[in-house]
């Protein structure tokens, strides 16, 4: 397949009369699935096109179409002009002058070693599979899952940003399920891998049996599990809870078109909102030298991405923008603008987003709570502009006198995540990226969410 980086964009810039943005995107998907050692999905799509985006006199118009021929490309262009001179003369906007801001670079993520067919994938998932089944025979159920990504752009616009991108991510999803005495069945699931296509991420199959060892232990754990005492309780969470609590609760708040719309973020800027151990970053690209698992160098809109200081030692900084928000902010563009399909516009998203780590260590931060919870692996959950938030917690285990005790039957966790932010008294010294997530925000996209461990106090369900 062609690579979209062949196709010369330059050349239809004598097309432009205002100022227009093209972006060719292709999208790969591929699923698989084993139930109990069956074949019950084998799927892939490819997704692809143009769009072209025009701004005139503060209106945005906007066309797309899956054909990427000379002609599809030009008429593309002239239907998102006429489109925004259209809206423009509705008095849709207003005569606002977008940020001269522009950026180049090239991106591919894609592997270098000899593809591995269908086949060749489906049995390293038999083998996985086939692994599970002998070494732990009292389960009830299993199932083994590829979620494979690859999102290729190249973007050109009339300040001649040009850019192009492969960013590809492969995931096994490995769920188990049990029974306790009581004859219910008890539940978990795992993601394992990370940015890369597959021949990258994972070597052999042998390769996942620890962690899946460590699955097995935790869902044994949870045959027995207690219910935990509903109210507020000194919790440790542990690195992929605080992480998704971080994007969800904090993160959407502080994404200026949400601001615009009202977020409670928008009365806080130079207020402190949160510890003074908490310092959150949503970074564009890498961190200490490790890039990161949504990498983005240049936005879809051709902005050069920058890491956005959201708040620093508990006080918050500011917000992530594209151009139009950073305009009426007075503020520079952050490179936050992502689309994930041809057809979408680009929208102010995250990237990857984290609190930092801090100075302590997670046992000593268990040995400090005298009665709570240690809350480990998220499922689902929601948030809003007020900051409140209720996010369900898939696995977790009693803190008794500063030892871990019993695990919890499935729970949620809620509040408001100011609050929260502010009773943050322990912050771990490790970091943890996950590569898993995709966030929902009217279209979804890849993103990726990190951190520490955090000790901090919220209301957990129950009982």
């Amino acid at each position: 397949m062609e690579k979209l980086s062949n196709i010369n964009l330059a050349a239809y810039a004598n097309r432009f009369t205002d100022y227009t943005e093209l972006r060719l995107q292709r999208n790969q998907n591929t699923r698989i699935s084993l139930l109990n050692g069956d074949l019950v999905g084998n799927s892939s799509s490819t997704d692809g096109g143009i769009s072209a985006r025009v701004f005139r006199n503060g209106a945005w118009g906007f066309a797309s179409r899956p054909e990427t021929d000379p002609d599809a490309i030009s008429q593309i262009i002239e239907e998102a002009t006429t489109n925004a001179r259209f809206l423009a003369d509705l008095g849709k906007g207003q005569d606002t002058r977008l940020p001269d801001v522009s950026g180049a670079h090239q991106s591919d993520f894609s592997t270098s070693k000899p593809r591995m067919s269908r086949g060749q994938v489906i049995d390293f998932l038999r083998a996985v599979d086939q692994h599970i089944a002998s070494t732990y025979p009292d389960l009830a159920s299993r199932t083994v899952s590829l979620w494979d990504l690859d999102m290729e752009k190249q973007l050109y616009n009339s300040l001649q940003s040009h850019s192009y991108s492969n960013t590809t991510r492969s995931l096994v999803v490995v769920n188990l399920v049990t029974r306790n005495d009581r004859g219910e069945p008890v539940e978990l699931r795992r993601p394992f891998g990370g940015r890369g296509q597959f021949e990258d991420v994972f070597n052999a199959p042998e390769d996942l049996f620890p962690d899946i060892a460590r699955l097995y232990e935790h869902l044994q754990a949870k045959k027995s599990a207690v219910r935990p005492v509903a109210g507020v309780h000194d919790v440790v969470l542990d690195a992929d809870l605080a992480g998704i609590l971080a994007h969800e609760a904090i993160g959407h708040t502080t994404e200026a078109d949400i601001v615009r719309g009202g977020s409670i973020a928008a009365n806080f800027v130079g207020q402190q909102v949160a510890s003074e151990l908490v310092t959150m970053v949503d970074f564009a690209h890498s961190w200490q030298g490790e890039t990161l698992p949504v990498p983005v160098y240049v936005d879809d809109e051709g902005t050069p991405s920058q890491d956005q200081v959201l708040i620093d030692k508990g006080v918050l900084q500011g917000f992530m923008h594209n151009k139009e928000s950073a305009v009426h902010f007075g503020n520079a563009p952050t490179g936050n603008a992502r689309a994930y399909q041809f057809f979408d516009e680009p929208l102010i998203r995250m990237r990857n987003t984290a609190i930092l780590p801090g100075k302590d260590k997670v046992e000593d931060m268990i040995a400090s709570v005298e009665d709570g919870y240690y809350l480990m692996w998220p499922s689902n959950g929601q948030a809003d502009a007020t900051s409140e938030f209720m996010f369900g917690v898939m696995l977790g285990y009693e803190i008794k006198n500063g030892k871990l005790g019993r695990a919890i039957t499935d729970t949620t966790i809620s509040g408001m995540a100011f609050d929260m932010l502010k009773s943050i008294s322990m912050v771990s010294d490790d970091m943890r990226w996950s590569c898993a997530g995709m966030c929902g925000k009217k279209q979804i996209i890849p993103v990726g969410m990190g951190g520490p461990a955090v000790r901090c106090r919220l209301h957990v369900g129950g009982e």
